[in-house]
């Protein structure tokens, strides 16, 4: 029989891993910013890809409904993004950055860059480039695994 270990397991290693360095980074964007992991992940998808749905949001950062409902709520009540109709579904609203709230995406995607910057600091950038690589190809397999 083969036992299973904890620190040996790799989808285990790669949560501790994960969970570790998004404290970390939520530590500094509530402290500086007053914003929640879900909230700047909001902010940041909606000044890559601009306006949409909240079900498109979910899509997009793989948060589930209650998670990117309750992130959009505080950013509305913020002013930090606007509701909007939106002309293809009346059923739901889009949601894009008001001015508020492209203001302080400039001033959280600069403090977010030195963060990754720091993170990684002890790689160099072939094997950051491997990393993200990986990362791609272990997204794809545990896509493949839901399917």
């Amino acid at each position: 029989m083969t036992t299973l270990k904890l620190d040996q397991f790799l989808p285990y290693r790669l949560s501790i891993a994960s969970n570790a360095v998004s404290d970390a980074i939520a530590t500094a964007y509530r402290t500086l910013f007053g914003l929640r992991i879900p909230e700047w992940r909001l902010i940041a998808v909606l000044a890559e890809d601009g306006a949409m749905s909240q079900q498109a949001l979910c899509g997009r950062t793989r948060m589930d409904k209650v998670t990117v409902s309750r992130a959009a709520i505080a950013l509305v009540e913020r002013g930090l993004i606007a509701r909007g109709a939106n002309p293809g579904d009346q059923r739901s609203h889009l949601l894009e950055l008001s001015k508020a709230g492209w203001a302080l995406y400039e001033q959280v995607a600069p403090k977010a860059i030195e963060l990754e910057q720091r993170i990684f600091a002890g790689m160099d950038a072939e094997e950051v480039a491997r990393f993200r690589a990986m990362l791609e190809r272990l997204e794809q397999a545990a896509g493949a695994l839901e399917a």
